[in-house]
């Protein structure tokens, strides 16, 4: 197959590398700011799609710190983008899909950066790739009145979906077929995805990466406190305001809203349930225990240490205390990831047991043992994506070496390759209601 698609929605021209095709920046929906988004229009001709799309504006993460940061990328409201990687030769029918959601907090991140390059993945597994990008901060997840409804954040990724049911096949992908995963926040949309009605149909199977679950989404208070917040900070229409003046409320809501010592680490602006999108706690639940929806789930071992483990205001400090400091800032960080991630992983693999679907849990370990961070938050990544090169300089992988990180990453691919291909992975048992068995990983 060439470099060139004629699909439903139009024509785009990638790129050919190592059996693979890559496109890149394909727009999949149109919105106004705060709008809902709309389906892109079919358009003649081809496209070129072989340089990478814009992400939603944002400012640095904070995760740059244990990630690094990517690779220097665009930055446009006009961010309902995705980039599809796919086999050169996919199998008759069809190649198995896995659409990509990134975390960052609802604040970060872009499925166009380097650092979730699907090339390996898709090499190695078979599969199709879709990695999408979505919009963030107030711009994806304010809800206040006469501006914005919220969610339009989850509103994006279902638009993405969308798209790909209708549009994959051209690409090599099998719309059956499709398993939708993200990390962090992305995975935490997924878990949603799984109980929310519009999204039915869309996906087959789910992975849940690190999802915090322990960190609840906003009920129409709560959105209004972070909205009347964020509104003061900015002092003007939002509607109008230049994207920086917005990042830069948006910043300052965030401080005062993690509060003394920046110890409440929740993000200022969440998905909202209990509305027509998104629906609340128990809805959502016997929503997911209907849905036999086969899935992946787990977290890493040391969750917090991203967090707790950097320059921290308060556990900065509280490391430098001689003897006992350490040891404090250990046991928080336990018992923080537990309740923030790890239980939720289980409450979640139960309600999908109940459904009569078959969850499978996980746990990363650390990619080195001298590593300062061990098996911090966003560990796996490198192990799913991009290349070896690209996460050198990452805090969280020294001291392993690229070609340590390929070997420790080949597994792990497999193991999510065979997954979406099949909904099981080899000598990978089912869990058991009840249970905290996991596998260990990589």
């Amino acid at each position: 197959m060439d470099n060139v698609v004629e699909a439903p929605s139009g024509g785009w021209r990638g790129v050919v590398a190592d059996g693979v095709r890559t496109f890149r920046g394909i727009r999949y929906a149109q919105a106004e700011r705060f709008a809902a988004p709309e389906p892109e229009r079919a358009h003649d001709g081809v496209i070129d799609a072989s340089t990478r799309g814009p992400s939603a504006p944002q400012l640095p993460s904070r995760l740059e710190a244990v990630m690094g940061a990517p690779a220097p990328f665009e930055q446009s409201e006009d961010c309902l983008r995705l980039t599809v990687t796919a086999p050169v030769q996919p199998p008759p029918g069809g190649s198995a899909v896995l659409v990509w959601l990134h975390g960052g907090a609802y604040l970060s991140g872009g499925g166009e950066w380097n650092l979730y390059d699907a090339d390996r993945l898709v090499r190695e597994t078979g599969i199709v790739v879709v990695s999408v990008s979505y919009r963030l901060g107030v711009l994806g997840w304010l809800r206040a009145a006469g501006v914005s409804e919220g969610n339009l954040g989850l509103l994006d990724q279902l638009a993405a979906l969308g798209w790909v049911r209708e549009n994959i096949r051209a690409f090599g992908g099998d719309p059956a077929r499709v398993t939708v995963a993200g990390q962090s926040a992305g995975g935490q949309c997924v878990a949603a995805m799984v109980g929310m009605p519009r999204a039915r149909g869309l996906f087959a199977q789910a992975i849940v990466q690190s999802a915090p679950f322990g960190i609840g989404f906003h009920d129409a208070a709560a959105a209004e406190r972070a909205a009347a917040v964020f509104l003061a900070e900015l002092g003007t229409d939002p509607r109008s305001a230049p994207v920086p003046e917005l990042l830069a409320a948006q910043a300052r809501t965030a401080i005062r809203r993690a509060g003394p010592g920046g110890l409440n680490a929740a993000p200022p602006f969440l998905p909202v349930e209990e509305t027509d999108v998104l629906p609340g706690p128990a809805q959502w639940a016997a929503a997911v225990r209907a849905a036999p929806v086969p899935a992946l789930v787990g977290c890493t071992a040391a969750e917090m240490r991203a967090f707790f483990g950097g320059p921290h205001p308060v556990f900065g400090r509280v490391r430098r205390i001689p003897v006992a400091g350490p040891r404090v800032v250990t046991l928080a960080e336990r018992v923080v990831g537990r309740k923030a991630f790890e239980d939720g992983v289980f409450r979640f693999a139960d309600l999908l047991t109940d459904a009569g679907a078959v969850a499978r849990c996980y746990r990363v370990g650390a990619l080195h043992p001298g590593s300062p961070l061990g098996a911090c938050h966003c560990i796996e990544l490198p192990l799913l994506f991009g290349d070896p090169d690209d996460w050198r300089a990452a805090p969280m992988v020294r001291p392993a070496t690229p070609a340590e990180l390929d070997e420790l990453g080949a597994r792990t691919r497999r193991s999510w390759g065979e997954f979406v291909r099949t909904g099981a992975v080899a000598d990978w048992p089912a869990h058991r209601h009840g249970s905290r068995a996991v596998r260990q990983l990589p």
